[in-house]
């Protein structure tokens, strides 16, 4: 099969058959073999009864209805481990990605050899409440992942090879850093194609302003447990050594300070009267929970399951 589309959504029945006649057509016309797999992320609108209406006149579509609202990320997840194409291309249900965009980003798949290809929306039709914040969020994320070349992370509108979507699992919201994620999983061909963006033709954006927090929140996550999670004491054992090491310097001028003004006869100042008492408390103490943190976590990396589990592109 050359194609897999998913499509998650969340009441877009009034989109649904646009959008399906508009992908039938463009993947006739190009004669690609292909499936559309919907994913109905706890739908309240008869978004469902429109996707088995289409599933009874064409045997490649094919959907999945949650039993609530998860998230788009679920919505994905689902789909990819369902999806049976070479080349998996997503897209959001709201018409504003162009079904018309499917021929050059499989082209960029197969042909250039991509493992992951991002659409870049150059021109959008959203408000500056939405697009101001996006090009902060896209900023910050190409500093913590180190793709550069990418403009808009958070795109509906990616294509991937088959191997890459079976060897990431998205959850929570991860959706928006699925190209970190090729990249952690070893996948590191990764391009971009500026695609048109649609205004909204129907409905409302299902997504508020507490995405940009969470998305944030996410990132600095991804970018930890990649970064230490199979060796989490060289985090809190180095940050955790130098807060013992403060401590104990602030200590040793403490006692420092006591011994000399013994020396001169003078019993006082009081040892608790000097702020570095306090400091090296803090600090001893503050390197050691850390250390404990790091050795705990060392601990439960050794007994995971997927300690030992790497991603092998080949086998002879």
């Amino acid at each position: 099969m050359d194609i897999s589309i998913v499509i998650p959504l969340y009441n877009e029945a009034e989109s649904l058959p646009e959008l399906y006649d508009w992908i039938k057509r463009v993947v006739d016309k190009n004669h690609f073999s292909y499936e559309i797999i919907f994913v109905s992320d706890g739908s309240t609108d008869n978004s469902w009864e429109i996707i088995e209406s289409l599933k009874q006149k064409d045997e490649n579509v094919k959907g999945i209805k949650f039993r609530r609202n998860y998230g788009k990320s679920p919505g994905l997840q689902c789909g990819f481990t369902r999806a049976e194409g070479d080349v998996i291309i997503t897209m959001d249900a709201d018409l504003q990605d162009s079904p018309d965009e499917i021929p050059e980003l499989y082209r960029m798949i197969v042909k250039d050899g991509y493992d992951l290809v991002s659409g870049w929306k150059k021109k959008r039709y959203d408000p500056l409440s939405k697009t101001i914040p996006t090009k902060l969020f896209n900023a910050t994320a190409r500093k913590f992942s180190g793709i550069h070349n990418l403009h808009d992370f958070n795109c509906g509108l990616k294509a991937y090879r088959k191997e890459v979507v079976k060897n990431i699992e998205l959850y929570n919201d991860m959706h928006r850093y699925i190209p970190y994620l090729a990249k952690i999983a070893g996948f590191n061909k990764i391009g971009e194609k500026i695609v048109h963006h649609q205004a909204r033709k129907y409905g409302k954006s299902k997504f508020g302003m507490d995405r940009f927090v969470n998305g944030y929140l996410d990132l600095i996550t991804l970018w930890f447990t990649s970064r230490f999670g199979k060796k989490p004491m060289h985090f809190f054992g180095l940050w955790g050594s130098i807060m013992f090491f403060i401590g104990f310097i602030a200590l040793i001028i403490v006692l420092s300070m006591k011994f000399i003004s013994m020396i001169e006869g003078n019993l006082r100042p009081l040892v608790t009267s000097s702020p570095y008492f306090y400091i090296s408390l803090t600090g001893m103490i503050l390197g050691t929970q850390l250390f404990l943190a790091g050795f705990i976590g060392e601990l439960i990396s050794r007994n995971s399951t997927t300690r030992n589990k790497y991603k092998i592109e080949k086998e002879i």
